[in-house]
């Protein structure tokens, strides 16, 4: 991927990257899965699997960007509020 190209995906991109060998691992690099959690993760790549395995439409790739992104924001909110949490703890025992 190169440094101009917007890492994110849109229906019309997946729609393109359907017709790859590697469709797949292409849509979900995209989709950033990466960064999920593990159960969204694994969750997301069998949405994608089943859309490609149905034929879906824009609609549904386009829902499946949206909790894909939904997915990402909430697993980057949990980290920050586990760090502050173990920032709090440490806090406290230090100061105990």
């Amino acid at each position: 991927m190169s440094p101009n190209e917007n890492p994110e995906v849109s229906a019309k991109v997946m729609l393109a990257l359907r017709s790859e060998p590697e469709a797949l691992k292409a849509i979900t690099a995209r989709l950033r899965v990466k960064e999920m959690g593990p159960a969204d993760h694994i969750r997301t790549k069998h949405e994608v699997k089943a859309w490609l395995e149905t034929s879906g439409d824009v609609k549904e790739a386009d829902a499946i960007i949206v909790r894909a992104r939904a997915r990402r924001e909430l697993q980057q909110t949990q980290s920050i509020t586990q760090t502050m949490t173990e920032r709090q703890q440490r806090g406290r025992s230090v100061s105990d």
